[in-house]
C-alpha cells in the first residue's frame, strides 16, 4: 500500500517514550471519562496550585492514526503549566481501535468529563480551554464548534480554543490533490458515507455565531496540514463575528517552529497574550 511510509511515521511517534514529568508537577494518571479501553486522560497539576484555575483540555496529534497523550507532555502540557494551569491530557480512540468519527465523539465525552469533574480537580469549569497539535488540533476545533445536529456527540461548552495546525476541512485531505494517508487510514475506502463522514467531523462545516475565541498557529510551508485550512477558518470565524486569529509562521513546516528557541518563545508569547487578553490566564 502506498501510505506505508507515513504510517510508520507515526508509528514511531506512538512508541516514543515520554520525559519524566518535574518534580513541581502531580500526576493522576489514566482517569477512564469512558467506557473504551483507550478512553484516558491524565490530569497534571502544579503542586502551588490553589482554588480553581483556569484548565487545557489538550489533545495529542497523529493523524488519527497514530500518537499518544505522552508524547505531547514536555512540548506542550508543560508550557501550560508553567503559567499555572491545569492539564488535562487526552487520549483517545484512533483508527486502529475505531475508525472516523469515534475521536470526535471520544474527545467531546473528555471534555464532559472535565467539566463534571472541576471541583474536585481545582478546575475553573468556565475556564477550560481546548487545545491540541495536528490532529489534535482539529479534535479542539471540534470540542469548541461540534453542534447537537452533527449526533456526535454532546455539544462541550469551552472558553477558548488554542490550535496548532490542526486540519479545518477534512474532506480537502481525504481526497483530490491534497489528499493524505492519515485521512484515509481514519475515514477509509471501505466507508460507504465516508463524504458524509468527513463533512460531519470537519470544523470549516459548522462555524456559525457566538462560537468560543480561538487562535489558530500555523506554518506557512506546512506539508502535513495545508496553510490554507488555518487561514480559510479564521476568516468563516470572522465572517460570522467571531473573535478568531491567526498566528503564522512564514517559512514554518508541521510544528518544526516550536523546536526553535527564538520561534518557539514568541510562539506561546502569542498564546498566553491571547488568553490574557480574554481573562483566561491563571493568577501570576
Amino acid at each position: 500500500m502506498k501510505f506505508l511510509p507515513l504510517f510508520g511515521c507515526f508509528a514511531m511517534l506512538a512508541s516514543a517514550q515520554s520525559a519524566p514529568l518535574p518534580d513541581w508537577v502531580t500526576i493522576d494518571a489514566n482517569l477512564a471519562y469512558d467506557a473504551h479501553p483507550e478512553t484516558k486522560l491524565d490530569i497534571l497539576r502544579p503542586k502551588n496550585a490553589t482554588g480553581q484555575q483556569p484548565a487545557i483540555l489538550f489533545i495529542h496529534g497523529g493523524g488519527w492514526v497514530g500518537g499518544a497523550k505522552e508524547n505531547v507532555v514536555a512540548n506542550f502540557c508543560l508550557p501550560y503549566l508553567e503559567k499555572g494551569f491545569v492539564v488535562a491530557n487526552v487520549e483517545y480512540r484512533l483508527a486502529k481501535a475505531a475508525l472516523a468519527p469515534a475521536a470526535v465523539s471520544d474527545v467531546l465525552k473528555a471534555a464532559e468529563w472535565l467539566a463534571k469533574n472541576a471541583a474536585k480537580y481545582g478546575v475553573d469549569p468556565k475556564k477550560i480551554i481546548a487545545s491540541g497539535d495536528s490532529a489534535g488540533g482539529h479534535l479542539a476545533l471540534m470540542v469548541g464548534l461540534t453542534p447537537r445536529q452533527a449526533n456526535l456527540g454532546s455539544p462541550a461548552k469551552v472558553a477558548a480554543i488554542v490550535n496548532f495546525y490542526g486540519i479545518t476541512d477534512v474532506g480537502d485531505v481525504l481526497e483530490g490533490q491534497n489528499m493524505k494517508s492519515y485521512t484515509v487510514g481514519w475515514i477509509p475506502d471501505s466507508l460507504a458515507d465516508r463524504r458524509e463522514i468527513a463533512r460531519r467531523v470537519s470544523p470549516q462545516n459548522w462555524v456559525r455565531k457566538k462560537l468560543p475565541p480561538s487562535l489558530t498557529i500555523h506554518g506557512g510551508e506546512d506539508p502535513t496540514v495545508p496553510y490554507e485550512h488555518g487561514v480559510v477558518f479564521v476568516k468563516m470565524m470572522r465572517s460570522e463575528g467571531n473573535d478568531a486569529e491567526l498566528y503564522s509562521v512564514p517559512k514554518g513546516q508541521h510544528g518544526d517552529f516550536l523546536k526553535n528557541p527564538v520561534e518557539g518563545a514568541q510562539v506561546w508569547k502569542a498564546i498566553f497574550d491571547f488568553l490574557s487578553r480574554r481573562g483566561l490566564m491563571p493568577p501570576s
